[in-house]
């Protein structure tokens, strides 16, 4: 069962029979919201990118995102970048694969954004989610949806953390600003 998930909702990423997770996809789907014209309504292509960012101690140590498809390790992928979003009428336009038993001891955090690579704000972006799915079985296992858009070009979606021995998913939802996931370091750094 999903659990629909609120800004700074945490949940415990264990399965439903309280066994543990081994892989797990964290996917982003976005639609261009219409935009009303002289000549009726249109929509314009919107290219949003989604960003892992791992953490060792509160330090970056690595990221997968479209120019880097894969962590050095090899536990995290991201399976690659979709330039218009909307493509899958509700499902994952970018994914990226996080295999937790592989993710190195020092990783304690993996921070997963999005931005307009293009600059448009999230005004322009309509029924935007992430979702944790067991990469095993294809079950949904939480939801975030994005409120309305704003005057921002990026958001810090959520955070996968260990805790003890295992792990848990932080929504976060934080608007921020820039096109990279580099330009987003100042404003993830108060979420670790």
């Amino acid at each position: 069962m999903t659990v629909n998930m609120t800004k700074g909702q945490a949940i415990s990423l264990q399965k439903a029979d309280g066994g543990t997770l081994t892989e797990v996809r964290m996917g982003l789907g976005w639609q261009a919201a219409k935009r009303r014209g002289l000549f009726g309504s249109r929509t314009r292509e919107i290219d949003l990118d989604a960003s892992a960012v791992l953490f060792a101690d509160k330090q970056p140590v690595d990221v997968v995102f479209f120019r880097h498809l894969q962590s050095d390790d090899g536990s995290v992928r991201h399976t690659g970048d979709n330039l218009v979003g909307g493509v899958g009428q509700g499902g994952d336009d970018e994914s990226i694969l996080v295999d937790l038993q592989r993710v190195p001891v020092h990783i304690d955090q993996i921070v997963f954004t999005v931005n307009s690579f293009t600059g448009q704000t999230f005004q322009e972006v309509q029924n935007a989610f992430c979702r944790i799915v067991d990469e095993t079985n294809g079950q949904e296992l939480a939801r975030y949806t994005l409120d309305g858009g704003g005057q921002y070009t990026a958001q810090i979606m959520a955070k996968v953390s260990r805790v003890g021995g295992g792990w848990q998913m932080t929504a976060l939802g934080n608007p921020a600003n820039g096109r990279t996931f580099q330009d987003l370091m100042p404003a993830i750094l108060p979420h670790l």
